[in-house]
């Protein structure tokens, strides 16, 4: 079979998000394209013990629904970094303001996107040490100076409960 030749491209051949965030930010009119995170050390470590002995936390970007049953979160909960207990386990999350196929898939299976039963059960057959007593909740908010703060509350919040590992679960 012959090898296809070499050639330069001089523009990516696939849809650049990277490319597509910096016109959509010049085309509103922004004076500095928009500037992705990059950080020189990248902030993970081994673990220090097995994970059957590990406490498992989860991060995730959806929300609680209204305790009184409403159907949205209440009027600006959405905009702050949370905790829930684990136990017992929400039985929904308000998720239709997230970015997903919404003709594709559903969240109506809490177990895809905020697993605490799934991580229950891995304790109990010891494949993990323990799921932690809450789980933590972050907006979606695109700020990097936001992030950061949200990622240092949750930071603090993992300290104080003795977690080893943290599962990142966006939506």
């Amino acid at each position: 079979m012959a090898q296809k030749p070499k050639r330069r491209e001089a523009h990516r051949t696939y849809l650049s998000y990277i490319d597509k965030s910096r016109e959509y930010y010049a085309a509103h009119g922004y004076g500095q394209p928009y500037r992705w995170a990059a950080y020189d050390e990248v902030p993970l470590t081994k673990l220090s013990k097995p994970l059957s002995e590990a406490n498992v936390a989860v991060v995730t970007t959806s929300f609680p629904h209204h305790e009184d049953g409403g159907a949205e979160p209440e009027a600006g909960k959405r905009k702050v970094v949370y905790h829930r207990p684990t136990d017992p386990q929400p039985e929904r999350m308000f998720t239709m303001d997230l970015s997903w196929d919404k003709d594709a898939t559903h969240t109506n299976d809490l177990g895809t996107f905020l697993p605490l039963d799934h991580l229950r059960a891995m304790a109990d057959n010891g494949r993990i040490g323990s799921l932690n007593h809450r789980f933590f909740g972050v907006p979606t908010d695109y700020s990097q100076r936001r992030t950061g703060l949200d990622a240092d509350t949750i930071a603090e919040w993992c300290a104080e409960d003795g977690v080893d590992v943290v599962l990142l679960i966006p939506l």
